[in-house]
Parts: structure tokens; sequence; C-alpha cells
């Protein structure tokens, strides 16, 4: 069974409706990355599945982790959820109605 891990992504290209990116995968259990030095971490148990939880260079730029004035307006990890909760309009389930 293969177990790829992304180890680096970055962008191409992008059209009216699509960005595209380049995804570098490595399979952790080939004797090859075992035996390299260099790629030798991605074989350690705490890296496994570290695309999942935000650890790339990715996930840290799109959940806010980082310094300066845009990173301040990241509740809950997210860029794009305080936008939405600023520009949509929530109503109550119940409404309220009055007999005229």
């Amino acid at each position: 069974m293969w177990r790829f891990e992304p180890t680096k992504s970055y962008w191409v290209a992008q059209d009216s409706s699509y960005k595209y990116y380049e995804v570098i995968l490595v399979d952790p259990s080939h004797q090859a990355i075992r035996r390299y030095s260099e790629m030798k971490w991605i074989t350690q148990a705490f890296q496994k599945h570290s695309e999942l939880r935000g650890k790339t260079s990715a996930g840290k730029s799109s959940s806010g982790v980082g310094k300066g004035h845009s990173y301040s307006q990241t509740k809950g990890g997210s860029r794009k959820a305080p936008w939405l909760r600023r520009n949509s309009l929530q109503l109550s389930r119940k409404r309220v109605c009055e007999n005229v």
C-alpha cells in the first residue's frame, strides 16, 4: 500500500475558473527515502498527516499563522470565516408574528 505524503506545493497557473498547483509527493516507506538523510524526517511518526493539521506552507498561509496586520483578523484559524460572518445576514429560526 502506498502512502504518499505531500512535501511542497506551489502555484503554477490560473484561468478564470481555477487555480492550478503542482504538488510534490513522497513515499515515506520507500527504501531510497529512508536511506537519504535529507528526506529521512518525513519517515518519522509525528510527521504523519502534517498536511491535514496545517503544518505545510500552504496550510500555514490559509490558516493565518504568522505576524502582521492581515493575521490579526483570523478568528478560529480562517481568513474567510470572519469575512463571511460580517457579510452574511443571520436570521433567527422562529419569527415573532404580530397580529395586526
